[in-house]
This record gives structure tokens, C-alpha cells and sequence, in this order.
């Protein structure tokens, strides 16, 4: 049987509770999705725990074929839906490891991994296993928020953190870090200050505006080349008039047509890893939130299978060359 199931083939709402009816275990499995239902340490609005399954029931009614990129990445991929990790609600840092060694355990077996949390906490454990198994990776970081404030009411892990622990724990090539979309108010005007000072590449969504999707995608390309990459995506990036099921609201962001036109773009990249967070289920009742993030996951897969082919083609042209 080929996956994913497409809404021709099974109705929308006859569901297995995987990403597009995905199944749990494949041979040859170069791609998986895995649920990371962890958001106690979000400051605002909670409700990202019911993320993965939201955005899972709205993969639903996508089809298998992605038409930009010309793929059918789910069966190319041979891709799995592994279902959720089963995180400890109350204890962030347990939860971690419990992240941490599934991610590290498909890495190290050569499948790439999709995670959907969660809150923006769970970055951290995915940079965390990315690093065990590559070494300091190069970030693509796509937010409204830096996420690198040290601290909050004296607690240092939560989800505005992330970015300053991943840099304190040695995780990151700092200069290949790139935040994209960063906007809104800010607590002091030294605020983005507190993610250069780190290294990192700093870019508004003013600047994104102004410059262009292409322009900017052309200096990240130079700067991160072939290095190992992981990709992590804030759902609050777009605008809240595209994606209001989310749990700290910026006006002033990307549409939806506009975010998927900048994840298109991103071809060429080594990824190795992927995450969307900050999904809430309870705020989006037309569910129009998880679709877009459930289409985002599936372009995901497309850059993968992209990837994939592009990687083929230079063993087989080595072989040639033998």
C-alpha cells in the first residue's frame, strides 16, 4: 500500500490519528513526524499540548503531491509518524531527555525528524540531539520573538530561552544562526541586542519586507552552505490573521501565502531537523492555525525529499566518476 492516504482514497474523517494516515514503521525510512506535547513553560496562553493531534486531524484533507516542488514527499521519503513523546507535564527538564533521546535515536539512524510541539521550550532538547549526532549545527530560527531573554521570574528554561541556552551549551555555530520575522514591542530598547551579541543573524520582518524573501534567502544560503541545518518554526512568524490559534500574539507578520513562499524557497539546505511550535488548538476553532501548520510540515517533507534526490544524484555521479 502506498502512504500517505489521500482524501480520495479514504475520507478526511476516517483517520488512523497519524499525519495523513502515516504509518508507524516503514522500511528504508528517511523521514519521521513526532509529537512533542510539552507546554509548561510557556508564559502566556497553554494549550500547545494538544498541538501534535490538532495538527494531525488537519493534515487530513492535504493530498500527497506538492506541486511547487514537484514531489510526492511522504512516499519518497518512505516517512513515519512515530506518534507523540511521552513528555512529563510538570518537569521541563526530564521532559528534555525524554526529547532528546527519541530525536537523537532517528538521527543517528539516518531519519530526518518533523517535530510538532509543544511549546518553543522543546527547541532546546532537539538542538541538544541534533549536536550529539552532528556537532554544532548551523539554525534557521523563524519567529517573531528572538526567544534568547535569560530569564523569567528567575527561572531560566521556559519558552522565551531557548536560543541563550543553546548557545551557553555550545549547540549552535553562532554565526550560521538566523532569526527571521522578529517584530513587535520590545521590554527595553536594547532588546534584540541580547541575540547579536550571541552571533547571531538578526532580520526583522521590516527588513524582510524590504529586502525580500529572495535577497534574504540568498545571504542565508552563502552563510550556512552545506552545514548541517536544523529548522525550527514559530507558528506566531505569520500574522495573526492567518494563524490566530497561537499563544503570544504579533501583529504585523507574513500571510500565509507569503511564510509558505519563504519555506519554498529554502532548497539546497543539509537539513537535518525540523520543529513547528507554539500551535494552539484551543484559540483556533475554524482550525485554520493547524492547516497551515499541517502544510507547513508538508513542505517540510518536500525540501527533504528534494534533498534526497539531490543527494542521489551526486552518489551516482560519483560511482560514474569511479
Amino acid at each position: 500500500m502506498k502512504y500517505p492516504l489521500s482524501p480520495d482514497v479514504k475520507p478526511e474523517f476516517c483517520t488512523t490519528g497519524s499525519f495523513m494516515r502515516l504509518p508507524s514503521s516503514r522500511e528504508n525510512a528517511k523521514l519521521a513526524v513526532v509529537g512533542m506535547p510539552f507546554d509548561t513553560a510557556a508564559s502566556f496562553r497553554v494549550g500547545a499540548r494538544f498541538a501534535p493531534q490538532a495538527v494531525r486531524q488537519a493534515s487530513m484533507t492535504l493530498f500527497p503531491y506538492h506541486p511547487i516542488h514537484k514531489v510526492f514527499p511522504f512516499d519518497e521519503c518512505n516517512a513515519i509518524d512515530i506518534g507523540d513523546v511521552s513528555v512529563i507535564p510538570h518537569n521541563i527538564h526530564r521532559s528534555y531527555e525524554i526529547i532528546e533521546k527519541a530525536m537523537s535515536d532517528l538521527m543517528k539512524n539516518g531519519i530526518i525528524p518533523i517535530g510538532i510541539g509543544g511549546d518553543h521550550s522543546v527547541t532546546l532538547a532537539n538542538l541538544r540531539a541534533a549536536a550529539k549526532i552532528h556537532g554544532p549545527v548551523a539554525l534557521l530560527h523563524f519567529d517573531s520573538h528572538t526567544d534568547t531573554w535569560d530569564t523569567y521570574y528567575e527561572e531560566k528554561y521556559w519558552h522565551g530561552s531557548p536560543f541563550i541556552r543553546a548557545y551557553e551549551e555550545g549547540l549552535l555555530q553562532t554565526d550560521k544562526v538566523f532569526q527571521i520575522g522578529i517584530r513587535g514591542t520590545l521590554n527595553h530598547p536594547g532588546d534584540l541586542d541580547s541575540s547579536t551579541e550571541l552571533g547571531y543573524n538578526v532580520i526583522t520582518t521590516p527588513e524582510l519586507k524590504k529586502r525580500g524573501i529572495e535577497d534574504v534567502v540568498k545571504e542565508v544560503k552563502k552563510t550556512i552552505g552545506d552545514t548541517p541545518c536544523f529548522l525550527t518554526f514559530d507558528i506566531d512568524f505569520v500574522d495573526p490573521s492567518c494563524a490566530p490559534g497561537t499563544g503570544t500574539l504579533e501583529v504585523g507578520g507574513l500571510n500565509s501565502f507569503e511564510t509558505l513562499e519563504m519555506i519554498r524557497s529554502l532548497q539546497g539546505f543539509n537539513f537535518i531537523g525540523f520543529d513547528l511550535v507554539e500551535v494552539l488548538p484551543p484559540y483556533d476553532p475554524t482550525q485554520i492555525t493547524s492547516l497551515l501548520a499541517a502544510t507547513i510540515i508538508h513542505d517540510f517533507a518536500s525540501l527533504v525529499a528534494l534533498q534526497l534526490k539531490e543527494e542521489e544524484k551526486k552518489e551516482n555521479s560519483a560511482a560514474k566518476s569511479l
